[in-house]
């Protein structure tokens, strides 16, 4: 049961739900951050022994009030669209990685074009709401109702369209220079903030570039990606959907999910690796492509690979394929081309 109220104070709030729920040892508050001094209230309920649960739509204001007020008595989650994985889940579909059949694998395939379209969001999933109409409303709600209200931002039209910019070119490369010429903007700083905001606010994922000093790092260009592909395809640009693109946001956003360290990667040659993966001090260069049956393709994934690993002296590189799982050879240099779905559901040793 949720209580949707207008309520001048918190006393009053916690007078509701006391009234209708009893005494609990759990409050649950979505969007909080929009009560003024929402911070110092939820500190005085965890005094008395309270357990409180906060969920949001934009990380800054929670994350940022929580520090000050509640240090070292929180825990913070990331809670992203359905993986893959959920995403099986909710239509029971069962399925041996190490052990199925042609048709079983082809069902599995259907089902990871159809994640690829839609996307993650449960509503979308399960199938309650058109995709496109929803994720569209969702994403204008996440842009006039969370950051505009939050921030106070006067360029309304501006954050819109930058908005619509950057989700149309999942994959795409893009510098705060190049965004302000394009759209146009007044001053490069406001378009470093718009671009945090949109981060801050869950609606993009942006990766930087792989430089071993953090002042190149940050001057370099970033890619972009959509927090959820459904939301990609909804705003595209394109007449047909880019699997390929889809994989690599795919991709972006497991990585993301598993909690890695991960970057793209520009060699000397300027060839480019869609992701590298840092663990500790080793790495591992990963391309993403859908279709590898042309031998041109082919060869410019290997060379991008073989570049990236000797200039990161590593030799694991790897191959994101769509069904295809494989080991080649180039250039003295072992590859392994590995499926996206079977990368998905259990990983990569």
């Amino acid at each position: 049961m949720s209580v949707f109220l207008r309520l001048k104070t918190t006393d009053e709030i916690l007078k509701i739900l006391r009234e209708i729920y009893g005494e609990t040892p759990f409050c649950l508050f979505d969007e909080i951050q929009n009560l003024d001094t929402w911070e110092l209230w939820v500190n005085r309920l965890q005094r008395r022994g309270l357990r409180i649960v906060i969920t949001g739509s934009n990380s800054r204001p929670l994350n940022r009030e929580l520090a000050t007020h509640l240090t070292g008595c929180y825990q913070a989650f990331h809670i992203l669209p359905f993986s893959f994985r959920e995403f099986l889940r909710t239509f029971d579909f069962e399925f041996d990685p190490h052990q199925h059949s042609s048709e079983k694998l082809g069902m599995l395939l259907n089902h990871l074009y159809r994640y690829l379209q839609i996307g993650g969001y449960p509503e979308v999933v399960l199938g309650k709401v058109p995709p496109t109409a929803y994720l569209r409303t969702l994403i204008e709600n996440v842009l006039f109702k969370d950051i505009l209200r939050h921030y106070n931002l006067r360029y309304v039209r501006k954050l819109s369209d930058l908005a619509l910019y950057l989700l149309g070119q999942p994959g795409g490369r893009f510098t705060f220079t190049k965004l302000k010429n394009v759209l146009p903007f007044r001053s490069v700083h406001t378009v470093e903030n718009y671009v945090k905001y949109l981060e801050e606010g869950f609606v993009i994922l942006c990766v930087e570039r792989l430089m071993t000093k953090l002042k190149e790092r940050l001057k370099s260009p970033k890619k972009v990606y959509a927090y959820d592909t459904g939301v990609a395809i909804a705003f595209k640009t394109r007449p047909f959907p880019d699997y390929g693109l889809l994989m690599e946001n795919v991709v972006a956003l497991e990585l993301l999910r598993q909690g890695k360290e991960f970057y793209y990667f520009q060699s000397r040659e300027k060839s480019e690796v869609d992701f590298v993966v840092k663990e500790g001090l080793e790495y591992q260069p990963i391309q993403v492509c859908y279709d590898l049956s042309d031998e041109v393709t082919m060869k410019r994934e290997l060379r991008s690979l073989i570049r990236a690993s000797r200039e990161l002296h590593t030799h694991n590189p790897l191959i994101l394929s769509w069904d295809e799982e494989k080991e080649v050879t180039y250039k003295g240099q072992r590859i392994t081309v590995y499926p996206l779905w079977k990368w998905l559901l259990v990983g990569f040793a």
